[in-house]
Parts: C-alpha cells; structure tokens; sequence
C-alpha cells in the first residue's frame, strides 16, 4: 500500500503517507526505512519518498554485485610441495574439502590439488607415500587466484567457466612475484551466499 501511494503521488513527505492510512508518522517510520533500504523507494530531504522504479529482481542483482569475496571467505588447507600423495589424500578426507593449495618453505603458493589430481595419482600402481605432490599439482602460472576484495560474481564466473571447485584466496608478496594464500572461495561458499540471499540474510 504504501509504495502504491508513493508510486501515485511521489515525492511525498511521510507525513502525508501517514495521513492517507490514517496512521502517525511514528507508526509509520519503521515501514518506511525497511522500504527504503530495501530499495523500493528512496528518500530525499525537504523533498520526501520517492519510488526507485526498481523490480526485486533488480535489487537482488544489485545486492549481489556489489558482494565481495571476503565476506564468504573459508580458511584456506594447505599442505608443502614436499607432502606425499597420500598424506594429501589424508588431509583432503580430514579437513572435509575439495581442493588444497600446495606452498613451499616461505609460505607462498606454488600449486594446486584438486580431487580429480589425487584419484588420478591413486589410480597407478606406485606406492602413494613416495610420490611427492609436486608431481601431479597445477603450478603456478597455470592457476586461477583471486583477492578478497574481488566481486563474488566475478569469482562465481571463474569458477563456471574454469569447472573447478574453489580458488586461492591470495595476497600479493614481494610486487606480485609470490602469492600467499589467505583464504579460499569455492562453491560452498556460493551457496552459502546463495541460502543468505533466500533468507535475506545479505545487507
């Protein structure tokens, strides 16, 4: 009703708002700030409410672009360039994830191991305690990273387009000659995101 009247007659003051449904401004007040956060209407001063012409869809694609990764970040699992097959294997099946960054001695990202690299790996005949993941990891230049004040969108997109499960959250050290890895961002994530926006979660 109250974007009905503001669509009819914007801009108007609250005050005349209230009038129209018989209200006070004060019983009002609340209804009009969730309106205009939301999006529906915007207020200007000496001047009232006015509507923003905005659908929900709109204002849902809005809210999601302007999401960035550090606000669905997970901690990051990481193992050494010098970890065995097998002690990744243990590690991806203890820590409940699909990827783990592989670092070297001064913490700095240097590959990748995805489900996919490790089933490979376990499919040989050799014994998986004596190969080292350095030998079937992704290395760098050849991995995807991101920072956490990229879009979440962007980052949704890399990970459609790349068909991968998470990336590398990552710092720049030394002028962007090493990453270190601060976080990850995967599909769970997104989801989460995803389950906020359903429930409104997402301010």
């Amino acid at each position: 009703m109250i974007i009905e009247i503001v669509k009819e007659s914007g801009p108007i003051t609250g005050e005349q708002i209230a009038e129209r449904l018989s209200l006070t401004r004060a019983t009002l007040r609340p209804d009009l700030a969730i309106l205009t956060m939301a999006g529906y209407l915007d207020a200007r001063p000496r001047v009232g409410y006015f509507y923003t012409g905005k659908s929900g869809n709109q204002m849902l694609a809005e809210k999601v672009k302007n999401i960035t990764v550090n606000e669905y970040q997970s901690r990051p699992v990481v193992v050494q360039e010098s970890a065995s097959v097998y002690d990744a294997i243990c590690t991806m099946f203890l820590e409940d994830v699909g990827t783990l960054f592989v670092v070297d001695k001064h913490i700095t990202l240097v590959g990748v191991l995805s489900r996919k690299d490790l089933l490979r790996a376990s499919l040989g005949k050799q014994a998986l305690e004596s190969i080292p993941v350095s030998i079937i990891m992704t290395r760098m230049p050849n991995i995807t990273v991101c920072k956490q004040d990229d879009l979440i969108i962007e980052v949704a997109n890399k990970l459609i387009e790349k068909q991968i499960d998470g990336l590398p959250i990552v710092v720049e050290v030394e002028y962007g000659s090493r990453f270190e890895v601060v976080g990850r961002i995967t599909k769970t994530n997104i989801t989460a995101l995803l389950v906020d926006l359903a429930n409104d979660e997402v301010i």
